[in-house]
């Protein structure tokens, strides 16, 4: 399953789980396209990656959620962290 299609059944630690190893592999997926066409992908990734480094990852993740800093933590709220990692610019 893609990242996309485990995000809202995140509710617990193994679907937690199973959700960042979707991500994970969707990543490394998005990095050979990227490899292969680095023309095509210039001013955007593959499948959807916006935030192809670490740190754009990680910023991208932390601009969205500052804006609401009164959530209260869950597996799900980690899930939508990293998953704003890839689409947020």
């Amino acid at each position: 399953m893609c990242p996309e299609e485990l995000l809202d059944g995140v509710h617990d630690r193994a679907s937690f789980v199973a959700f960042v190893d979707a991500l994970a592999a969707e990543r490394e997926k998005a990095e050979e396209l990227e490899r292969a066409e680095p023309v095509r992908y210039q001013l955007g990734g593959a499948l959807g990656w916006q935030n192809g480094t670490i740190s754009t990852f990680l910023q991208a993740a932390l601009a969205c959620f500052e804006r609401n800093p009164g959530e209260t933590p869950s597996w799900r709220f980690f899930a939508e962290f990293l998953y704003f990692g890839k689409i947020y610019e």
